[in-house]
């Protein structure tokens, strides 16, 4: 049965900016593609990926390169071979999970077959400011089991950061994020000052393509792969270096590819994390399905949102949980 394809554009206005190396954000913009069929629509919301250059133009571009084929019955599986991983194939990829779950009559986590979904702990994220503005900002997170910080690369800067929240948090769970911040020479010294910190993750600390530098490198804290695996092929090719991975369905290209990630991450000895790159509840309701398969769960992207209604409704106890009603059938 042949399907009607739509696409909006949404301005994701954060409610403050945000931080982290090399960028300050005030918005993640997205793409919506919503696939009508026989009566039901499927939705999907992608923000891309922003240091690939993988925005809202580049997301509706190879969409609408594609809607032909993508209107003509296009399934997830073919679909992989159609998008390259990123966010147009997360927006479509989402959208088919949803109209696949209305007109079958079952919940998205029963096709992923990942079993009745559960309130996962999340982190809520700290962006990269000095350590006044990150207590004012941590009173927010009171009912906090996990916080996630980020860095910016200034060790001196980033150590004044790690002990405030500490000390104001003891009682958490506290991960880093260096966004590609550090070099080799850096990483010692950093890691000795994380462990003094009882810091349970480090991720990302060097760039994108410099992960040679891990090479001999033995870190006593877990490090995780975010910017530097992207998709299933990557973690092949990669994965080695690190000892967790952060999959994103914006940077994989959908729940599809994200839960071949999760198997394969399995089979290589390797820690699973789900975070997201921003988004509303939308977004969020794919990455929760795949976040019951995860170690780590990073999915506070709708709370930064002043115009996501159901934001509040998902958090209570330092924990998210997306009913299934909200994306896909209930």
């Amino acid at each position: 049965m042949k399907a009607s394809l739509t696409l909006r554009r949404e301005a994701m206005r954060f409610r403050k900016p945000f931080r982290i190396s090399g960028y300050l954000f005030e918005a993640m913009p997205a793409v919506v593609a919503s696939i009508e069929r026989g009566g039901h629509t499927g939705r999907g919301e992608a923000a891309g990926v922003y240091y690939l250059n993988d925005g809202p133009d580049e997301m509706a571009r190879q969409i609408e390169d594609h809607r032909r084929v993508i209107e003509d019955g296009i399934d997830r599986q073919d679909l992989l071979a159609v998008l390259p991983p990123g966010g147009a194939r997360n927006a479509i990829d989402s959208a088919l999970w949803e109209l696949e779950s209305l007109e079958q009559g079952v919940p998205v986590w029963a096709l992923a077959g990942v079993g009745p979904p559960r309130p996962l702990t999340t982190t809520f994220t700290l962006p990269a400011e000095p350590p006044a503005i990150l207590l004012e900002q941590l009173a927010e997170f009171a009912q906090a089991k996990a916080i996630k910080l980020k860095l910016d690369g200034d060790l001196a800067a980033d150590t004044e950061r790690v002990r405030a929240v500490r000390q104001a948090r003891p009682d958490v769970w506290l991960g880093v994020d260096a966004n590609q911040g550090y070099g080799g020479e850096d990483l010692d010294p950093l890691v000795a000052m994380l462990v003094d910190c009882g810091v349970a993750l480090l991720e990302q600390p060097v760039a994108r393509g410099a992960e040679a530098l891990l090479d001999g490198w033995k870190s006593p804290i877990p490090v995780a792969a975010d910017e530097s695996i992207q998709s299933l092929a990557e973690l092949e090719a990669l994965g080695g270096r690190f000892d967790v991975v952060n999959i994103k369905l914006d940077k994989c290209g959908g729940l599809t590819e994200g839960l071949m990630i999760v198997a394969q991450a399995r089979r290589m000895g390797l820690g699973v994390m789900v975070g997201n790159m921003g988004g509303s509840t939308l977004s969020t309701a794919p990455a929760f399905v795949l976040g019951q398969l995860c170690d780590i769960v990073d999915l506070d992207g709708p709370i930064f949102l002043p115009d996501d209604r159901l934001a509040p409704s998902l958090y209570a106890d330092g924990q998210i949980m997306v009913r299934s009603d909200i994306w896909g059938h209930g």
